[in-house]
Parts: C-alpha cells; structure tokens; sequence
C-alpha cells in the first residue's frame, strides 16, 4: 500500500491548527481513516514531519535456509499434495507450523510451483 501524499498529509495538518476540528471530522472530511490522523498529528506533534515513515529492515522470513531445503525436497516428493498437505508434511518433518498464505510464499521464494494432475490426464494415463 502505497503512503498517502505529502500534499494531503499537509493539508489535514494545516486544516488541525487553523480549524480547530475534530480527528473524526478531519478523517471524514479527507476521507481517509480516524488511525491515520491520529497517527499523523501524533508523528506531527513529537518530531515536527509528517513524511511518510520510510521502512528500514525487511522482515525476516518464517523459515531458515534448512527449512526451505526440507520443504524443497517435500514438494518434490509430494508435487500433488495441496497447500495444506503441505503445511502438514512441513510440520511432522520441522516441527514448525506454518499457515497455508506463508507455505505460498515461500514456495514462490524458492521458485517452486504446484501442477495438479487433472483428472483428464490421470485418464489418458
């Protein structure tokens, strides 16, 4: 999601001190949410800016290299297992239990994708 503009951020600033309204009735009137301009006026009151805060570290992944290596060698094995057979395998093998959205990253992480047989090919087989 993309921060909100520096003009916009100004204007709810100037609209606070010169006004003197409400952060509801600033959130109404900017349409944007009450957390906002909370977080805004707060930002503006102890540090003076109201730019956007920039994002210093990433957050580090749910599963070390180890990890990634066991859950690499399992859909390998398992390459028609679903997302949650998945998580499952990773459980019993790791001992860590992770969510079906998480296993979907990783998986993109590691390049990996899941082909389902269809039913029509396990036919003709």
């Amino acid at each position: 999601m993309k921060a909100y503009s520096l003009d916009l951020r100004q204007k709810i600033i100037d609209t606070y001190v010169k006004d003197k309204i409400s952060q509801r009735q600033l959130a109404e009137r900017f349409r944007v949410t009450l957390s906002f301009v909370e977080k805004l006026l707060k930002q503006y009151r102890e540090t003076g800016n109201i730019a956007p805060k920039v994002r210093i570290q990433q957050t580090p992944t749910k599963l070390s290299q180890e990890q990634l290596n066991v859950l690499s060698s399992i859909v390998s094995d398992h390459n028609d297992a679903t997302l949650n057979e998945l998580c499952i395998l990773l459980e019993q093998q790791t001992g860590v239990l992770i969510g079906r959205s998480t296993l979907d990253r990783m998986l993109k992480k590691l390049n990996l994708n899941l082909k389902k047989k269809t039913t029509f090919y396990r036919k003709r087989e």
